[in-house]
């Protein structure tokens, strides 16, 4: 099959040729038929994840169709249409148990602990749990865009976050997961805020339900919050992963708001410093959000079906697999609007 590898962190990646993958018993292979170009896979390729061995295959907002099932696979079928959660669980731990895979104690990350799907085929581990049927109204590029970016939101604004209607939600960074998170805010009957610094994008927040939007070049951003709101938000996400994001996120905050983390802060970022008198004198909330569990998948869905929610207006540029390692290398330049998506193999 055709793929893109990198053998060294950092190093430009190739489109090469590589052996078709098999299933494992409890897995399925999928032809690969959409997937997403994230800054998760860019920081993987960066060398921040510790997963990740050498010669290495990205990706893991995918979409597809079943191609070949192992004996132990119930559930599916070869021609079923699905996706899958980037985070995939074990089914053994006490977490998979409570119904947290998100968290699973042994989990497994396409593109990751594995092998990615920056090709035309990948192995899916543990299928029965992890996978999630597509209705077939969704188109590909849609279901990938869901991955990483869309579910991640969802379990950030939903199930962490709790946002209610009639709440002030404020989105700093309004990349696929921001501009995901502003649309799902709104959808639950939030007033929400978009931050970022490209107008492009703030335009984009206002038309997918931003009340209103910031510039973070042009004003001093918890302040400008705190003006508009009079007391500060009710919840606030740091949807890119920075510390100035992180720390304008929190201190934008009313009494008792809710702090949640869904930018991956790796690197030299890794250990920010956090503003403590104010998590502290206010009995601010800090919730981290990583992923979104396969059974939640229908909640979503359901929303979607209903017209309330639209992740197709979140598909950026669609381009092929050969230009993959382009668009990978220059994920920290933040230049897309929208996912830009893999959709020719």
């Amino acid at each position: 099959m055709k793929a893109v590898l990198f053998e060294k962190f950092q190093s430009a990646p190739k489109l090469v040729t590589v052996d078709d993958p098999t299933p494992e018993p409890h897995g399925v292979v999928l032809r690969v038929a959409a997937t997403g170009v994230c800054r998760s896979d860019w920081h993987g390729w960066m060398g921040h994840d510790s997963d990740i061995d050498l010669p290495h295959v990205p990706g893991h907002e995918l979409a597809g169709v079943v191609e070949a099932v192992g004996n132990d696979v119930t559930k599916w079928k070869v021609g079923d249409r699905v996706t899958v959660p980037f985070i995939c669980g074990c089914g053994s731990c006490s977490e998979c148990h409570s119904g947290n895979q998100q968290v699973c104690l042994q989990q497994e990350q396409p593109g990751f602990t594995h092998w990615g799907s920056f090709a035309e085929y990948v192995g899916i581990h543990q299928a029965d749990l992890n996978l999630v049927a597509l209705p077939e109204t969704m188109n590909f590029a849609t279901a990938a865009s869901l991955g990483c970016r869309f579910a991640t939101s969802f379990r950030a604004v939903v199930d962490q976050g709790k946002v209610s209607a009639g709440q002030w939600v404020a989105v700093h960074g309004c990349g696929g997961v921001g501009l995901s998170a502003v649309m799902i805010a709104s959808a639950c009957g939030a007033n929400v805020i978009g931050v970022d610094l490209d107008p492009a994008k703030l335009t984009l927040a206002k038309e997918l339900g931003a009340v209103t939007v910031l510039n973070g070049r042009e004003a001093d951003v918890p302040e400008a919050i705190r003006e508009i709101i009079r007391g500060g938000a009710h919840v606030s996400l740091d949807a890119l992963g920075h510390p100035s994001t992180m720390t304008n996120s929190i201190l934008c905050l009313r009494p008792r708001g809710k702090h949640v983390q869904v930018g991956l802060m790796l690197g030299e970022h890794a250990a920010p410093t956090v503003p403590m008198p104010k998590i502290v004198g206010q009995e601010i909330e800090l919730l981290g959000s990583h992923g979104m569990q396969a059974h939640r998948y229908g909640a979503m869905l359901d929303l979607v079906a209903s017209g309330k929610l639209d992740p197709a207006r979140l598909v950026g540029e669609q381009i092929s697999l050969a230009d993959a390692p382009q668009a990978l290398m220059e994920m920290d330049k933040f230049r897309s609007v929208g996912a830009t998506v893999i959709t020719r193999f």
